[in-house]
C-alpha cells in the first residue's frame, strides 16, 4: 500500500514537516515520486516513522535514534548496542528526575515559608535574590548544603536543611 505525506503522518501522528526533515537529514529513506513529484511512501516507511516517533516519545536523541536504526537494518547483530542505549537513556532520566524532584523540594520550601505580606518580606523574593538561602548550591546538580550556624534574624530559623 501506498501512501502520500498527509495520510502517513495521520497514520503516525507525526507533523507533514517533521516527515520531510526526517528524510532530509537520512532518518527516513527517500520516497519514491509520483511523476507529480508527490511523494508516496509504503509500508516500511511507515513502520519506520512509528519507530522514530516513539523512540523520540521516550526522549531519545536523533543521534541516538540513528544508532537505534542502524541496529534495526542488523537484525542478526547483538543487541548489547542498544541495550547500552536504553541504559543511557534511562541514566539521563533518572538524573533528571533528581533534578526535578530537589527543584519542587526547593520551590515547596519558598512558597511554604511565604508569608503573605509585603513584597519587601516576602520569602520567594528573598530566596530569589539570594541563592545561599537555597537548599542546594546547584539546582542542575542537586547536592544539600551543610546547615548554616545561625538563623538569619527575622528568618523564624534556618531555611536549609540540618
Amino acid at each position: 500500500m501506498r501512501y502520500g505525506i498527509g495520510e502517513l503522518a495521520r497514520r503516525t501522528g507525526t507533523d507533514v514537516q517533521t516527515i520531510r526533515w526526517y528524510e532530509r537529514i537520512g532518518l527516513l529513506p527517500p520516497a519514491p515520486r509520483t511523476a507529480g513529484g508527490q511523494r508516496r511512501f509504503d509500508q516500511r516507511h511507515l513502520e519506520r516513522l512509528t519507530f522514530i516517533r516513539h523512540a523520540r516519545e521516550l526522549g531519545f536523541s536523533l543521534e541516538a535514534v540513528r544508532s537505534l536504526l542502524r541496529l534495526v537494518d542488523e537484525p542478526e547483530a547483538p543487541c548489547e548496542e542498544a541495550d547500552a542505549i536504553a541504559r543511557a537513556r534511562l541514566k539521563e532520566v533518572e538524573s533528571r528526575i533528581r533534578r526535578l524532584e530537589a527543584l519542587r523540594e526547593e520551590l515547596r520550601r519558598m512558597v511554604a515559608a511565604c508569608r503573605g505580606g509585603r513584597v519587601r518580606e516576602c520569602r520567594v523574593i528573598r530566596v530569589l535574590a539570594d541563592h545561599e538561602l537555597c537548599l542546594y548550591e546547584d539546582h542542575r546538580r542537586p547536592r544539600r548544603r551543610r546547615a548554616r550556624a545561625q538563623a538569619e534574624p527575622g528568618d523564624g530559623g534556618d531555611v536549609r536543611a540540618t
